[in-house]
Order: C-alpha cells, then sequence, then structure tokens
C-alpha cells in the first residue's frame, strides 16, 4: 500500500505583516503624488501673482482692473484704498504655499497638501480666468467665473474646518486665516461682481432701484458676517466684510453724501451689529 503523503499547508503570511509591506510600498508613491500636487499649487499662485500684476502694470487690454470697474459705477463698489486687502490675502497665501511645501517634504506632518486636495490650485485658475474673462469685458462670463471662484473657496475653507482640531497655533494661522480672509473678500467680490454685471444690463431701467439693490446687498452680506460668526466663529471673515463696508462709506461720502444717506447709514447700523456680536463673543469667551 501506498503511504499516504500528507502535505504540508503552505505558510501564510501574517496579515500585519503584508499590509505593512503594502504601506511601505504604496508610500513613496502617496508622497510623490503629493509633491507634485505642492509644485502645481506654488505654480498656480506664481501665476495669479504675475497676472494680477500684469492686469494693472501692463495692463491686460489696454485698462487696468480699477479703470473697468469704473466703467459700471455702482454704490457698493468701495474706495480704492480697500483693495490694498489683496496684498495681505496674497502675502498669507505665499505662507500658506511655503508651508505646505515644507509639510510634502518633511517626514512627519499633518500633509495639508493632501487636506485641501486640489481645491488651492483650481482657486488659482479660476482667479486667473476671472481677470481675462473681465479686462475683456466679458461681464456675464466674469460672474459665472467668480460664482465658481466663490464655491471652491468654500469648499477650502470647510476642509479647513475639518481638520482645524489637530493643528497647532502655527499651521491656524498659515491655513486658516489665509482663507478665511480670501473667502471674506471674494464674498465682497462676487456681490459687487453681480452689481456691476446688473449695471451693464442696465438694471435701473427695472422695477428695483440702484439705492435700495445696494441695501439689500448690504444686508445680505451682514447676514453672510454673522452666520460665519455663529456657525464657525470666523472673526476674520466677519471683519473682511466690515472692511468692505468702510469702504462703501468712504466712497460714497467723498461721492455723493446726501443721494446715498440711507445708503451709509446702513452701513453704520450693519457694521454696529457686527462689531456688538464680535464684542459679545469675545466676553463669552473669556468668562469660559
Amino acid at each position: 500500500m501506498k503511504k499516504m503523503i500528507k502535505k504540508k499547508p503552505a505558510i501564510k503570511e501574517p496579515v500585519a505583516k503584508r499590509s505593512s509591506l503594502v504601506k511601505v510600498v504604496d508610500k513613496p508613491k502617496k508622497k510623490s503624488w503629493l509633491r507634485v500636487l505642492a509644485i502645481a499649487n506654488s505654480i498656480g499662485f506664481v501665476a495669479v501673482i504675475i497676472v494680477n500684476y500684469l492686469a494693472t502694470s501692463l495692463p491686460i487690454w489696454w485698462m487696468s482692473t480699477g479703470e473697468l470697474s469704473d466703467l459700471y459705477p455702482n454704490l457698493f463698489t468701495p474706495t480704492g484704498l480697500t483693495f490694498s486687502i489683496r496684498g495681505l490675502i496674497y502675502m498669507f497665501l505665499l505662507w500658506f504655499v511655503i508651508r505646505q511645501i515644507v509639510d510634502v517634504y518633511k517626514k512627519k506632518g499633518v500633509e495639508i497638501t493632501k487636506k485641501i486636495w486640489i481645491w488651492f490650485l483650481l482657486s488659482c485658475i479660476t482667479n486667473i480666468w476671472w481677470i481675462f474673462a473681465w479686462h475683456y469685458k466679458l461681464v456675464w462670463l466674469s460672474v459665472l467665473i467668480m460664482i465658481v471662484f466663490l464655491l471652491v473657496l468654500i469648499v477650502i475653507n470647510n476642509k479647513v474646518e475639518i481638520w482645524k482640531k489637530i493643528w497647532n497655533q502655527w499651521d491656524k494661522t498659515l491655513v486658516q486665516i489665509p482663507f478665511s480672509l480670501y473667502l471674506g473678500w471674494i464674498s465682497v467680490a462676487t456681490i459687487a461682481n453681480i452689481s456691476t454685471y446688473l449695471v451693464h444690463i442696465w438694471w435701473g431701467a427695472w422695477w428695483m432701484s440702484d439705492i435700495f439693490w445696494t441695501i439689500l446687498v448690504i444686508i445680505v452680506a451682514t447676514l453672510l458676517a454673522l452666520l460665519s460668526l455663529y456657525k464657525k466663529n470666523n472673526i476674520i471673515y466677519a471683519l473682511v466684510i466690515v472692511w468692505a463696508f468702510v469702504g462703501i462709506i468712504i466712497k460714497r461720502v467723498a461721492v455723493d453724501p446726501i443721494y446715498a444717506s440711507s445708503i451709509i447709514w446702513t452701513l453704520g447700523v450693519c457694521i454696529a451689529i457686527v462689531a456688538a456680536w464680535i464684542w459679545s463673543r469675545r466676553e463669552k469667551r473669556l468668562k469660559n
């Protein structure tokens, strides 16, 4: 009789060991992909700075951004000094770009690039597209692009809020503040862009007057500021709205203080409401 030869069972590799091997193989691929995205973000940001500079200095299509804005005068447009906040925003965004490059190339970190993913690059692209649409006087297209721009920044800010608990104060400064500033300013710019489009299509011929429309959008902007304070305690966003309101007051007082007196009073009341809310939140935090 033939002897039954028992086959030895194949030695299976422990699951934990195999999974660790997979991680070792996948990690370099993940890191390389994040590095490519971080570099793309940096290139996109540099492109934004260059295009915005050329829009003023060249300028694109022989008119600067401010000169084009003067072609469509509306009561929501702030004074020119207000637009200096863009320099502050881009300075903070530069710190963010440097921070995410450092984060990707170091061994341990919170991987900011991975969390924000491709959305920052999309914000750079929409920023550039808006400049060209505006300078080529495609006002309707500039409104659509601005709305997309706003939605992209809302997504970024939501992603930042999700991960805020694991970040230290330094990371919060380099990530949360830049995008809160950015979102606040683009919220104001979206309202101004829509107002410009309404002027472009002869809004005055409709039943709603320009003063009534301006007061309406001021109230909407105020509600956005209060909502950001109530839901996320985003003081930076609210302060950007207040900054824009101050700029509108300065412009209206200099140009037509009597005609736009109702707008000026509305802005003053809205600023007081936002400031009071910020102060009450501060007092509440100090008590706790």
